[in-house]
């Protein structure tokens, strides 16, 4: 088992939520340029959790199968937690993906 994964995934969504909260600079100083350059971007922040679900999904896959081979060293219990934790990290993607979904379409239907 490796919480390290689990954890990494609800510190970059507790980041997106922070950055989705924070407010623009409003001066173009070079300190405000370059904190914007050392902060990655939204995409890849996204790119990463999506990479990182991805990479769950995967571990997942792979000690079912060692599992269902017959692998002495796969035991039953870390793969239904890698199995659980695979799940619930893709249901967390799910749902900043349908708020994104929802914000792209209000934002679509504001008047101009």
């Amino acid at each position: 088992m490796d919480p390290v994964d689990t954890q990494s995934l609800l510190l970059q969504m507790r980041a997106l939520a922070a950055q989705a909260e924070a407010k623009p600079v409003a001066d173009n100083s070079a300190e405000a340029v370059a904190s914007a350059d050392k902060t990655a971007s939204f995409s890849d922040l996204l790119t990463q959790s999506i990479d990182a679900v991805n990479a769950e999904q995967q571990k997942s896959a792979e000690m079912k199968n060692a599992f269902e081979r017959g692998d002495p060293d796969a035991d039953l219990t870390e793969v239904m937690v890698q199995v659980q934790k695979a799940s619930l990290s893709f249901q967390a993607m799910t749902q900043v993906r349908n708020k994104l979904v929802e914000a792209y379409k209000e934002v679509i239907q504001m008047p101009i």
